[in-house]
């Protein structure tokens, strides 16, 4: 977040107490922020209600973020998902039910260095060099000057602007204000990041620095976004969210679900191919007279969706097909992409 940012929550509303959700500067930096082991849980919420007048944002929701390939959070727009981040970065008090992160109430000081977020509209002073005012947050943090000063060259060097300390934010791209904001929320090392529409409405370049920041899993990310073929990319795992309550969490890849939902279901040994200008009847005999194969059909996409016994070496013999005829491929992928899972066909 930035300093004009500070004292309002992710959905606007304003913070809790009028200050922001990481606690005060009494934190010191080093005490082992991010150095959480892959699956440790990073953030629990249960029965977690918020309220906005006769609104529920949040309708009961149990949920537990572990440490790992970043987390996917989608739904619709009103589905409760920057109530969410709001209440875990402690911007927003909730209204009932519990919420531990990191082992500390949301906005304890405890949490300073070790939980960050960056909200889709950050703002930085016009009027302030991005050096100066990242290195206030992070002394705000509990850096002294000299640690600050090396802090902001790291995170700085983390997004690929390490040339733009002295620059003030005006002189700055959309993309590239996008990628200081990023960088602002990895100082200190935070254990888990939240980002709200990390990539929106930015240019391709920018899009791809911070998409490779995110797969780096330096860190543990939250990723909430519209952008279905983005997630599905970078993250591990899904959380859906709909009118406020838990549709779907399970992970990606290979299928499997890490919570219960009615909707989650393994693919199996499916694989979901996408071709360039293949004839689809002449695709279709050939892949299915594989004996690996047992199905092929085209979805409504143009995408090609295989049953097959065993995915991995169905790939490889499919792909020896494709090149055997000299049929150009984009992408093949194992079980069933992520918008299918969540809306179906």
């Amino acid at each position: 977040m930035s300093p004009q940012s500070g004292r309002r929550s992710l959905d606007g509303s304003p913070g809790r107490d009028g200050r922001d959700g990481f606690g005060g500067p009494d934190k010191l930096p080093g005490s082992a922020p991010g150095a959480e082991t892959r699956g440790t849980a990073l953030a629990t919420c249960r029965g977690l209600v918020k309220r906005y007048g006769r609104v529920r944002a949040l309708d009961g929701l149990d949920l537990t973020l572990v440490a790992g390939a970043p987390i996917a959070l989608v739904g619709p727009n009103g589905a409760g998902k920057t109530t969410l981040m709001s209440v875990l970065a402690g911007f927003s008090r909730p209204s009932g039910g519990a919420v531990d992160v990191l082992g500390a109430r949301p906005g304890s000081a405890a949490l300073a260095g070790r939980l960050a977020a960056l909200p889709q509209d950050a703002l930085f002073d016009p009027a302030l060099s991005i050096g100066h005012q990242l290195r206030v947050l992070a002394q705000l943090q509990g850096f002294d000057r000299r640690a600050a000063r090396g802090e902001v060259d790291r995170v700085l060097a983390a997004v690929g602007l390490d040339d733009v300390a002295a620059r003030r934010p005006t002189a700055l791209s959309h993309g590239m204000r996008k990628r200081v904001a990023l960088a602002q929320a990895l100082l200190g090392k935070p254990a888990l990041v939240l980002l709200d529409e990390p990539t929106a409405g930015i240019d391709p370049e920018n899009a791809r620095a911070i998409r490779e920041l995110i797969a780096a899993r330096e860190t543990t990310y939250l990723v909430s976004s519209h952008n279905l073929d983005e997630l599905e990319r970078l993250c591990g795992s899904v959380i859906q969210l709909e009118h406020g309550r838990l549709v779907r969490h399970e992970r990606l890849g290979a299928g499997g679900s890490t919570a219960p939902s009615a909707a989650a279901a393994p693919d199996g040994d499916e694989l979901t191919l996408r071709l360039n200008d293949v004839p689809a009847d002449a695709f279709a005999a050939a892949a299915v007279a594989l004996d690996i194969v047992r199905s092929a059909r085209q979805l409504p996409d143009g995408d090609w969706r295989l049953e097959v016994d065993d995915a991995t070496r169905a790939a490889a013999d499919l792909l020896a097909l494709l090149a055997a005829h000299g049929w150009a491929w984009r992408h093949v992928g194992r079980g069933r992409s992520l918008e299918e899972r969540l809306y179906g066909r």
